[in-house]
């Protein structure tokens, strides 16, 4: 595959389980095909995520990884914060101006968005900067925005979209988050 065929808008969304999970695959694809990639966490701050100790491992010229966000999971107690403070609004401004930096220097071939669709709902950033920035993107990458509740002029701009339907979970059943399985 070329960079010319490259160049669309994916969005893994819904309420099921597996948004991120699609989009790590997608990147193990590409850079299983010799391709450059870069995956930016949004609203994921903390230490709490498995997959960042093998991200850790596959980091060079051909892959990158940003985080940003506050601390919202306690791996100890369980517990998820909720709510908007304006540190995360701030740290939700930071990742839009590491997008815009990506897009300037138009290295890589496939850019993911991880949590940019709820970061966006919750009002962390605004729809139209971050819609300003997205057209400013090389028209060779391919971006991928994940998160629950995409935003209806996120999924018009879209070439595919994917929903995530929750059908069963065993969380309403009293099971917490697991280590390895969900974080």
């Amino acid at each position: 595959m070329t960079r010319s065929n490259f160049g669309k808008i994916q969005v893994y969304t819904g309420h099921g389980k597996g948004k991120t999970t699609a989009s790590l695959g997608l990147a193990i694809r590409a850079l299983g095909r010799g391709k450059k990639v870069v995956i930016i966490y949004f609203d994921k701050g903390g230490e709490d995520y498995g997959e960042r100790k093998v991200l850790d491992n596959l980091v060079n010229v051909n892959f990158k990884y940003y985080v940003t966000g506050e601390k919202r999971f306690d791996s100890q107690t369980k517990k998820f914060r909720f709510g908007v403070m304006p540190e995360d609004k701030k740290e939700a401004e930071k990742g839009l101006r590491i997008v815009e930096k990506i897009f300037e220097e138009g290295l890589m071939d496939l850019l993911i968005l991880d949590e940019i669709n709820p970061t966006i709902n919750l009002g962390m950033l605004e729809i139209e900067s971050f819609l300003k920035v997205l057209d400013n993107r090389p028209k060779f990458m391919e971006v991928v925005l994940t998160g629950r509740e995409a935003h209806p002029r996120i999924l018009s701009r879209a070439d595919l979209v994917t929903e995530m339907k929750l059908v069963k979970h065993y969380y309403y059943q009293g099971t917490e988050a697991r280590e390895g399985i969900e974080y």
